[in-house]
């Protein structure tokens, strides 16, 4: 079985927050925490960065602008050009309405579209969710991961820097989880 992190738990807020900057300050850039509720500063104190959905947001809106405006000025002044009472072939006062439909349609769909991408979602699979300490932290528990991944991960090491941090219940988890009729024999998570 191949180690994926290692969890550790809190139960204080104020503490989850103190810890997330003394692993960021370590070094540690592929971590996490998972909290039943959301805690504000948590994420400048683990480094996260802005996100850009909101570029991605505008992006999508200049694009429904231009649309609407392109595709009026198309049908309107160049495809099938009809003068209806001595008005302009392409009157901008006329196309509003359309112009602001299609900019949130476009905002709107951009934006889903890019938090799907930016969240990962769907994801059917996380490297945790087998251990049963980190289904905690939907109900009273924060709980800590640092994953395999990160270029200062070992495993003692990170244990040690758990403990240090006054995480309870530090543990090591695997990739494949304990089958049903291996429960009793063959643990998935190893508790420190």
């Amino acid at each position: 079985m191949k180690v994926t992190g290692v969890l550790g738990d809190f139960k204080d807020v104020n503490h989850t927050i103190t810890a997330a900057q003394q692993v960021n300050e370590a070094g540690y850039r592929e971590f996490d925490f998972f909290t039943p509720y959301p805690v504000h500063g948590l994420d400048k104190a683990m480094g996260v960065k802005r996100t850009i959905l909101p570029y991605i947001s505008f992006v999508g809106a200049c694009a429904g602008l231009a649309t609407a405006l392109g595709l009026q000025w198309w049908t309107g002044a160049v495809d099938y050009k009809l003068n209806i009472g001595g008005k302009q072939l392409f009157a901008i006062q006329f196309s509003v309405p359309i112009d602001f439909e299609l900019t949130v349609l476009l905002c709107a769909l951009s934006t889903v579209a890019g938090l799907f991408h930016l969240c990962r979602i769907p994801t059917w699979w996380h490297p945790f969710q087998n251990d049963e300490g980190f289904k905690k932290a939907t109900d009273d528990t924060f709980v800590l991961g640092i994953y395999a991944t990160d270029d200062r991960f070992h495993v003692e090491t990170v244990k040690t820097f758990m403990h240090q941090l006054g995480a309870a219940n530090v543990r090591v988890c695997y990739d494949e989880p304990a089958d049903a009729t291996e429960v009793t024999a063959t643990p998935s998570v190893v508790t420190a």
